[in-house]
């Protein structure tokens, strides 16, 4: 640009007056400011050049300069304004509430049976003077078999029963039930030992009406002088009559369990079942294996113990006559609904 003349500033604002002038938005004039106002834009170009002007024209220069960036910058002004009306009027129609509609009515959220169920469990114990005892899910191959006297070749450690956590030399696994919070209470707590092992436990079951990789477990374990058998039935007895109702009874079946010596499956004689009252398979329980005493540093000739554990949705299952998995898991709020709306 050699020189300043009225047509060579009527070039530069007839320009920047097209480009302001096309702005649809705000963030597109902001950009625009840039380059018709900013210190790289041509009118800039221009005032700089005022430096080079003979000194008789300078004045002449100077005014039409002047009066370019004035035009320009009245027309920036108008377009921002213009484009700000816009903008407001636009967001009061998009925040335009009809008054004579109808309400729509939102559901509100509860907790999860399967939530409300374990606590119901954990209150039971915690009346008793038992503690709720908790643990990592990701745990040590050495809690949850090891300390536990699961041989080494015990099918529940095989790839198609366990998650297992690479590498493989971590010895890490997804815990496969809660009995590694009680071997971890045997160690973190002075004897006698009452603790309730409620949580999430992990097998490589696939989804459907009765089986899930991801479930709940309840498990307790009593450690203390002269318990034996009678002490776990009696417990059992009283936890199964708050579940199911006075008329409630159990009985136990001779099974087998590593951690536990004698071992017995638990069945419940459930009063309240849809279709009349029958006995159902409700867990595992037994006297604690001298082995997982030791293994914890209990001197299994002067204490003893009895644990016993159950899976949560098994209990939701027949306790209040659930046939589907599926249910449980989906979180359909139309589920949750017929247990209370308990926040």
């Amino acid at each position: 640009m050699s020189q300043i003349d009225a047509a060579t500033v009527g070039k530069v604002v007839s320009q920047a007056l097209e480009a302001i002038g096309s702005a649809a938005d705000f963030t597109a004039l902001k950009g625009i400011k840039s380059t018709t106002l900013g210190e790289n834009s041509e009118i800039a170009k221009l005032n700089a050049l005022l430096a080079t002007v003979e000194p008789s024209q300078k004045a002449e220069a100077g005014k039409l300069v002047g009066q370019a960036r004035a035009e320009i910058s009245k027309a920036y002004s108008l377009r921002e304004t213009a484009l700000a009306t816009e903008h407001a009027k636009a967001q009061l129609a998009a925040e335009r509430v009809d008054i004579t509609a109808s309400p729509v009515l939102r559901r509100f959220g509860a907790r999860h049976p399967l939530a409300l169920l374990q606590e119901q469990i954990s209150d039971v114990f915690v009346g008793m003077g038992w503690e709720i005892a908790e643990g990592p899910e990701l745990e040590s191959e050495w809690f949850n078999f090891d300390a536990l006297n699961f041989d080494e070749d015990h099918p529940a450690r095989a790839m198609q029963d366990t998650f297992f956590v690479e590498p493989a030399s971590a010895h890490l696994l997804l815990r496969t039930h809660t009995s590694p919070v009680q071997v971890r209470s045997l160690l973190n707590r002075e004897l006698p030992v009452y603790v309730l092992c409620p949580g999430r436990v992990f097998r490589t079951d696939a989804l459907d009406a009765t089986h899930t990789p991801v479930f709940h477990q309840v498990e307790g374990l009593a450690v203390d002088k002269g318990l034996t058998m009678a002490d776990l039935r009696g417990t059992l007895e009283h936890f199964a009559r708050i579940m199911f109702g006075e008329d409630a009874k159990i009985r136990l079946r001779p099974s087998y369990f590593p951690f536990t010596e004698p071992s017995a499956e638990l069945d419940v004689w459930h009063p309240g079942a849809k279709g009349g009252a029958r006995w159902v398979e409700w867990g595992g329980c037994g006297m604690v294996n001298p082995n997982v005493l030791i293994a914890a540093g209990v001197d299994p000739e002067e204490y003893s113990g009895f644990a016993f554990g159950m899976g949560i949705e098994r209990t939701l299952m027949f306790r209040n006559d659930v046939r589907d998995m599926h249910d449980m898991v989906e979180a359909d709020i139309r589920f949750s609904e017929q247990f209370g709306m308990v926040i």
